[in-house]
């Protein structure tokens, strides 16, 4: 019984981010990832190769996401070892939005990722699977 409760409370992970995000910055992302494909279907096959090799190494969502509040977090912990106790509010305030973004999928730093056009890993992953698409068809 708990369980199921706890299943119908947390949102799924696959879906969150774009569940919060403005669906004008969804949309944004959306045309330019299809830009990017429709750019791709002139190219010959290594530069649709190329463009997979560099959509392997972009950063998703969480990524950028953990990366920035863990640099915040040691950071600050630094300062309020070093400098003064009060930084280390800084460094719970970024474990609160990671906290609030693994349970629900929204918070305020990740509305600045997305508004600078960070996808998510899905998004990413669509767009490499429309170029291995590409490299399938006959010539």
């Amino acid at each position: 019984m708990e369980l199921d409760l706890a299943k119908e409370q947390l949102p799924s992970t696959q879906t969150t981010v774009n569940d919060n995000t403005p669906d004008y910055i969804n949309q944004q992302i959306e045309r330019e990832t299809e830009a990017s494909v429709n750019y791709y279907k002139r190219q010959d096959e290594s530069e649709i190769r190329g463009r997979i090799e560099e959509l392997d190494h972009e950063w998703d969502t969480q990524r950028v996401l953990e990366v920035n509040m863990a640099s915040i977090a040691l950071t600050s912990s630094l300062l309020a070892l070093g400098v003064n106790k009060k930084w280390a509010f800084l460094s719970g305030a970024a474990s609160i939005f990671l906290i609030q973004h693994s349970l629900q999928g929204w918070s305020a730093p990740l509305t600045i990722i997305r508004r600078l056009g960070i996808r998510t890993a899905d998004e990413i992953n669509r767009e490499k699977k429309a170029l291995k698409n590409l490299l399938k068809k006959p010539a």
